[in-house]
Formats: C-alpha cells, structure tokens, sequence
C-alpha cells in the first residue's frame, strides 16, 4: 500500500490534482451522479464518512435496526451528529428496517416522533409496512426509503410501490445483474428513485427471505440479530467447507456503468459494524470511481484504497450478466477482515508473522467466529511486514497452528487526527432532547368478519397422493405456482390455492404474470401472494381472494391493515413468531388470519449454490444439525431435515383466532431422512 500512502500512512482532505497521482476529491458531487452513501455503526465510523466526503450516511438507533450487532446511535448523539452533518450538505438515512411486532408499535412510533422533533433525518429506510402508517401518524417530515429487505424485485412492484406517496426511493437487492437494474430504471415511476449496493458483504440468502438465524433460537435476521449460519463449516459426503459463506460485493471498476443508469440515485456502500478506517477508505475509493473513472491513475488509487480497507475478498456477483460470478469460493477465507497471516508456533507461545506492517491500536481477529479459539487481539506497538508479533491472548482461547489472523481496524495518525478536529466541531453543538414522547398509536378497528376455519395442504403439484385431485373434499388445496399448474386436473377450483414464489426476478415477471392469467381465466381466484408487490400482477376485482403468505413477513396490525388497502382479503403470519406474538394478533387484526401450523419451512431462500455443494444431498453442521437445497426455478431453497410442528398448539391457536391452518409438503430427496425434533420454532423462546 506504501505507493498509495502519503508521508503519514494515511490520505486525507486532499483535493485532486489530476497532474499526479493523489487523486482524492473534496469537490461536491455534480448533480447528475448518484450519491456515495456511507454506512455508520457508531460515531468515529460516522465522522470518517464526513472527512471522506460522503453525499450521505445511514446510521441505526439502539433499537430497530438490522445490525443490531453495531455500536449504534442515542437520539441525542444521533441529533448532533446529524446537524453536523446538514452544517456540511450531507444528508443522514436512519434505519427503522426491522419487522416490528404488535408490541413494539407504541415503542416504534415514540422513537419516530422523536426522530422527526429532534434529530430531523432526511430518510428513514424500512422494511415494514407498519413503518409507513407510523410516520404518517407521528407527521414524519423526510422521505421513506423502503429497505432491501422489503424485496422489491421486478419492474412492475415499482409502480404498486409509487402508489404510497412517502415512499420515494427503493434498495434494490445486491443480486441484480446490470440488464436488470436497467430494466427496474426503465419501469421506474416518477417521484420514485433507487439505491443499489457497490461495496459490502454479501448475506448467502436474498434479503428478507432468510430464516436460518431464527430456527436457530429465535435471533432473526429480520429482527437485525443474525447469528450469520451461513459464515460457518458444513459438511457433505465427508468434505467439510465453508459451503455458503461469500466473498463482499465489489462493483469497483464497473461503478461507471450503473453510475450512468437513470433514476439511480444512491451508490450504498455496505458495513455498519466496520470501524472508521473501513469506511473512509471505501468512502474515498467509490469517490474516484464515480467522478474520475476514464483516469486510469485515478482506478489504480481507488482499487489500492479497497485493498487497504480491510474487507473480504471482492467479487462483482452477478453485476455483468455475461460473466457472472458466484461469490462462493471455498478456496479463499472469507473471514471479516483483511487477511494478514495465520497463527504460528505451538499453542503455548503462539506468533504472526504479518504478510502487511501492522501499527499500535490495530484490531486482530484471530480464527472465525464459530472457532472455539475465536477472540480478537490489539496490537501494542509498530510490527514491520514479515516481523514477528508475538500473540498472548488470555484464558483458553489457544489458537491451533496455522488458525487465520483478519485486520480488522486500524487507527493510522493521519486519520485520528482529522476526526479529532471533527470531535471538537462536534463538541461545539449544542443540541436539546430533553422531554419523553407522549405520542399515541391509532390501531385500525378488528373489522367484524364471517367466522370459518379452513386447513390447507400446500404441495409442489406432483407429489402422489398430496396431488389435489386426491385431497380431502373438507380440505383447501394449495400447490405452488409453476408452468405445470395450468395443466393440472382440478376438481374444485373453489377450494383450490395458488402459492406464488417467494421471490420473482425481472427475468421471472412476464412467465409469472402469464401463468397468473391463466389460471384466473381457467377460473382460479384464490391466491397468496409471498410478496405484497406481487398485488400488481393483479386487477381490481372483487371476486379474487388473496392472502399475504408466510413470506411478506407480517407480525402486526398496522402492516395487516395496509394489506387490507391493497385488498388482500387475509394473511398467513411470520412464522417466526413467538407465543405471545401469535396469541393477541388475531383479535387486533383487520384481516382473517392464517399460520403455518406443520410441514418443511425453508432455512433461506438464495439465487446461488456453491460449486461444490450437490443439491439434493443432505449436508450437516458441526452440532449435527442436518440440511439439503433443492432449486426451484430460479433459486435455492435450504431445507432443514426437521419440520415446523405447532400441531400441539391447534386449539390454542383455534381459539386465539386464527382461521386457516397451513401445511407444507415438501417432496424429499432420497437421501435425506426426516429428523424427530421439536418444530415449535419460536413459540417458547419468542422472537428476539
């Protein structure tokens, strides 16, 4: 990195001067390029993001954010960080992005009211429906950007999305190609904008559509509390890997190109649990590749700043559809962090010898975080390349031999210098905050409805005796959507269901949309939707009935009440629910409510499978915890060989409210047994 460094280490406020090789920028950014948007998971990350000259940073709260691992903001800090900087022309996004359970409305709302009184945002970033009632009734003033995990994903959701005037911009997700970022542009309405991820760590599960924490005990992904399963070894006819743990997003290089795209209006840089080292230099590096990207001495600094920030191994993912990546290479670490050698020596008196100089304060993580020995390390003193650290780490955490050493921060001079004369400008804002919230939830009225209860059995269509011509004549029939359903021999297409995917690419929009069609004009008019952007595939008519499915993520009645304004007619719960979260919902909510009461619920949902992973084949984790994927159309459903199970709780859940009961049947491979274990998911532990 020496070649990019100034006399101090560290680049810092310098402006360009393209007659050499600092190409580092302090002008504003023109107003025909998207804006660098920069995360912030506590204040020095923050401030790095101001000295690298964000257009915007995005920074969580205590609660209710997605990286509730960050350090995260206090309404007062948060409040004077913000004015600091608007006193700069850098716009500040808070994330309420979480799903948010009947119980936390009132909380979720008082922290908006104070958001909008004291702070003043430019954007909150959400994910759930509920969010977007809330800001109406606390008198939000800044814009509603909806969050990837809402999982927008084709062209036509954009024009059911515009319908909600608060919201005026979209996260698009990090698995989109260039052709279809283009087409979501071409299809975006007025009034409307979006964000697409450039930088950052890559999750294995399309956002939103990941389940895997949570069936591990309740830490939900949407609840911003990911264990990250996924980072960890699993093995599969006796090889063992890291089979789902993915190298970071780079778009580096390529950045000119969605940069050009209309209606992109944010380049989002990932990494709210980085520290300030991480977000200034791919601050400064986005910075180049946006505003100097036909200078190639200008790339060559951008690209060396993204080396030296400390991230995993790039890849471009899907960006170019002609040559497509799958970030999944088992041959590469993909620990968090910057690889800088691996643990020498016996257990006793282990040592690194560093493949890059370290300095005094910088961060060591030592091994994974599901290691045995995983803890982290702070360097004392300056350690020249191929020098010798010597690694006392206390109590039993002894690291085996050859065990991955990650930088992970690091606090160069230059750097610590420049926010220090931030935390003194920051020191001179003075900023109240004083008083409570007195802000009070208007609930929608628990709409009087017919009483009836109905069971559903949900299968793939061709499954033998589950085939719908062979259901019980009592029962509702279910079968997911798929170029065979039209085909299929139904006796009673007024008991039978529909099932749309999880997730609908803009490749998958027109074949879905067609297949719709068909089974409307065959006579079908019962329908769940797994998104609620997928209400645009259909036409205002009173006679279809249909339902939000387990995957639109519902957990309260302000989300289910503007379902009901998008006239769903009924909504299958979260699954994810606890006890408590199940028992009061149905006599809250406007719409009659379902829950998925057995069957195989997936682990995730993702548009990629390694190489070396077989699907089809059951693959198990170290505490024997035992998987298998099978793809369905465009994507990779994770199974585990266990299934949800709250048959044990049908009367309680009967006379909690609750009308249709849903079972999920799952073809098995013929490897793959059915595990005897409890499948309550949640329902002791509760949502966390």
């Amino acid at each position: 990195m020496n070649q990019i460094l100034n006399r101090n280490g560290f680049y810092y406020g310098i402006s360009i001067d393209m007659n050499d090789g600092n190409h580092l920028q302090t002008a504003k950014t023109p107003p025909d390029r998207p804006e660098i948007l920069a995360p912030a998971g506590g204040k020095k990350a923050f401030l790095a993001a101001l000295a690298a000259g964000a257009d915007a940073v995005y920074c969580g709260l205590k609660n209710f954010s997605a990286r509730m691992a960050a350090e995260n903001f206090s309404i007062d800090e948060l409040a004077r960080l913000t004015r600091l900087a608007h006193d700069r022309g850098v716009k500040v996004y808070v994330p309420l992005n979480t799903l948010v359970k009947s119980d936390e409305l009132l909380q979720a709302g008082r922290l908006m009211d104070q958001l909008n009184r004291w702070v003043k945002p430019d954007a909150l970033i959400v994910q759930d429906l509920a969010l977007l009632s809330l800001a109406g009734q606390t008198g939000f003033s800044g814009e509603i950007h909806l969050s990837t995990l809402a999982n927008v994903t084709f062209p036509d959701a954009l024009k059911l999305v515009a319908g909600f005037p608060q919201i005026r911009r979209v996260v698009l997700p990090r698995e989109l190609n260039i052709d279809e970022i283009k087409t979501l542009s071409e299809n975006c309405p007025p009034g409307l904008s979006l964000e697409v991820f450039v930088h950052g760590a890559l999750c294995y599960a399309v956002s939103g559509r990941c389940y895997w924490s949570s069936y591990m005990g309740g830490k939900s992904g949407l609840r911003g509390r990911c264990v990250q399963p996924c980072r960890r070894i699993y093995e599969q006819a006796g090889q063992k890997n890291r089979y789902f743990s993915c190298q970071d997003l780079w778009i580096d290089v390529l950045t000119k190109i969605v940069a050009q795209v209309p209606n992109i209006a944010s380049l989002k840089i990932e990494g709210r649990k980085k520290g300030p080292h991480y977000v200034y230099y791919s601050v400064s590096a986005y910075r180049l590749l946006r505003d100097h990207s036909d200078d190639p001495k200008a790339k060559k600094t951008a690209l060396g700043f993204l080396d030296y920030a400390l991230g995993r191994k790039g890849t471009h993912y899907n960006f170019l559809p002609q040559r497509p990546q799958n970030p999944i290479d088992t041959t590469l670490q993909t620990g968090s962090g910057l690889l800088v050698g691996s643990v020498k020596g016996d257990r006793k008196a282990p040592f690194l010898i560093p493949q890059e100089a370290l300095h005094a304060n910088d961060m060591l993580r030592i091994g994974y975080e599901d290691d045995a020995w995983h803890s982290t390390f702070r360097v004392t003193k300056y350690v020249p390349k191929r020098g010798r650290l010597v690694l006392k780490l206390a109590g039993q955490r002894k690291p085996q031999n050859n065990v991955p050493v990650f930088l992970v921060d690091r606090r160069e001079s230059g750097l610590e210098n420049e926010l220090g004369e931030f935390e003194k400008q920051l020191e001179m804002i003075t900023h109240s905050t004083s008083g409570e919230s007195a802000f009070k939830v208007r609930l929608p009225a628990n709409a009087k409805r017919k009483p009836f209860f109905q069971e559903m059995t949900v299968t793939r269509g061709d499954q033998g005796s589950q085939h719908p011509a062979h259901s019980k004549k009592e029962e509702q029939v279910g079968v997911w959507l798929s170029p065979d359903t039209p085909k299929m021999a139904v006796p009673d297409l007024g008991r039978f269901w529909c099932w749309l995917p999880p997730v609908v690419w803009p490749v998958d929009q027109d074949s879905l949309k067609s297949l719709v069609k068909k089974m409307a004009d065959k006579g079908c008019v019962n329908f769940v939707l797994n998104s609620p952007w997928q209400r645009a595939f259909f036409p205002q008519d009173k006679r279809l009935n249909l339902w939000a499915g387990p995957f639109c993520n519902i957990a309260n009645e302000l989300a289910i009440a503007r379902l009901a304004e998008l006239h769903f007619k009924g909504v299958i719960v979260s699954p994810e629910l606890g006890r408590q979260d199940y028992a009061g919902l149905p006599a809250r909510s406007p719409l009659p409510l379902g829950i998925i009461v057995s069957g195989s619920f997936p682990l995730c949902v993702s548009r990629i499978l390694s190489k070396e992973l077989k699907p089809a084949m059951p693959f198990s984790s170290p505490r024997g915890e035992q998987a298998f994927a099978r793809q369905y159309g465009s994507d990779f459903w994770v199974f585990p060989n266990w299934q949800v199970d709250l048959t044990q709780k049908r009367d309680a859940l009967k006379k909690a409210g609750y009308q249709l009961f849903v079972q999920l049947v799952e073809p098995l491979p013929k490897n793959v047994q059915m595990k005897d274990r409890p499948g309550a998911w949640n329902w002791d532990v509760g949502l966390q």
